[in-house]
């Protein structure tokens, strides 16, 4: 199984906003840190706001923060919603396509595989992504990062 391209550079926005509670950030300025295209992270940020993942306001002293704490913001909610299709074979969609349907283990092994793997992510939050706060600061050269207030 293969995250797109679109949930990794979700993940990383909202690590980059982690970084700096109470502090604005612009597209380019996490497209510039994460050498990743501003036109991608657009659309991104879009789906972000209308999830209420973080805030956007236009105009000078605005910019992007996070909508709402770190640790409230759980992974595997994020990447169901970016995923367009975690269906791993076709039979997951419609039964009766695949000529050992009614005796197959594999699409029962995958589908649990499937499930343990949301599990993992369901039991992680964006707060435990930026643990190393001052480690990816320094990767990402940002400021010293600011704690979140609990």
């Amino acid at each position: 199984m293969r995250l797109t391209a679109y949930t990794d550079y979700t993940l990383r926005t909202l690590m980059y906003l982690a970084l700096r509670p109470g502090r604005a950030a612009t597209i380019a300025e996490i497209a510039t840190a994460y050498g990743i295209s501003e036109a991608h992270l657009t659309k991104i940020v879009h789906q972000l706001g209308l999830t209420g993942d973080i805030v956007t306001t236009r105009g000078r002293g605005g910019g992007l923060r996070l909508g709402r704490p770190a640790q409230t913001i759980n992974l595997g909610a994020v990447v169901r919603r970016t995923e367009p299709d975690m269906e791993l074979v076709a039979c997951f969609v419609a039964s009766g396509t695949c000529a050992i349907d009614d005796a197959c283990v594999l699409s029962r092994v995958l589908r649990e595989a499937l499930d343990a793997f949301l599990t993992v992510l369901d039991s992680y939050t964006l707060a435990d992504l930026v643990a190393p706060r001052e480690r990816l600061a320094a990767l990402l050269r940002l400021d010293p990062p600011l704690r979140e207030h609990a």
